[in-house]
């Protein structure tokens, strides 16, 4: 698979059990608590608020979408996992992204079409991740509106990238994405205006937009901190 990148980590031991947990999974048992439950009621389509105003106002109601946000289990601790979108796709390319897309009439649910994307993307096993939680849903200047889908996840084998979606899979350790100094601003120009949205940089990749604020959200909300 030319130009990709295969993610490969031997497996991480569970907690056993009686043990005290790890700073990380004591902040994922917090996180998990401060999640919903369920998946987010649907707001009616004239009370959203998109990130940003498109020139021209929406004229179909918005596309509902899921992403996973993976906490991966690995030996020195737990990570987030990013997918680098293909080149070749029309929308977003080369963008950092969570695995994640459009919801299908064949998905049972949000928590479904995250997996299944997931599968789809990088060849995530379903029985690997264990839904915790969901985050209010975020809704796009592109009319999307997005559910995100937090889980736990036990990999069985090596994250291995789609070429026809994505170009490769890196992961930032979650440690990293909890620190507040890890986060500066992305600033573009859209319609004459700027806009901004919170940026992290890790190992050569930028993470910036949606994907970035959702990273954001989930660490304010694991953080005890107010999501602005």
């Amino acid at each position: 698979m030319p130009n990709s990148i295969i993610l490969a980590y031997p497996p991480a031991s569970k907690p056993q059990s009686g043990a005290s947990l790890s700073p990380d999974d004591a902040i994922i048992d917090r996180l998990a608590a401060r999640l919903l439950s369920s998946p987010p009621a649907v707001t009616a389509a004239d009370s959203l608020v998109p990130d940003w105003m498109p020139e021209t106002p929406f004229n179909r109601p918005p596309v509902p979408a899921a992403v996973l946000i993976a906490l991966v289990r690995r030996p020195e601790g737990h990570t987030v996992l990013y997918t680098e979108r293909s080149p070749d796709l029309r929308a977003h390319s080369g963008q950092v992204a969570f695995p994640g897309g459009k919801i299908d009439a064949s998905d049972a649910d949000v928590a479904a079409a995250a997996l299944r994307e997931a599968f789809e993307e990088v060849g995530m096993e379903r029985e690997d991740a264990t839904v915790i939680g969901y985050m209010p849903t975020y809704f796009t200047g592109t009319n999307y509106l997005i559910t995100p889908v937090v889980a736990t996840v036990e990999p069985s084998g090596p994250f291995v990238p789609n070429p026809g979606e994505v170009h490769s899979v890196f992961e930032v350790p979650l440690q990293r994405i909890l620190a507040h100094e890890a986060y500066g601003r992305f600033r573009i120009q859209r319609n004459g205006e700027e806009h901004r949205t919170w940026q992290i940089d890790h190992d050569g990749h930028r993470i910036w937009g949606i994907t970035a604020n959702l990273t954001r959200r989930l660490r304010d909300l694991a953080m005890s901190e107010a999501v602005p």
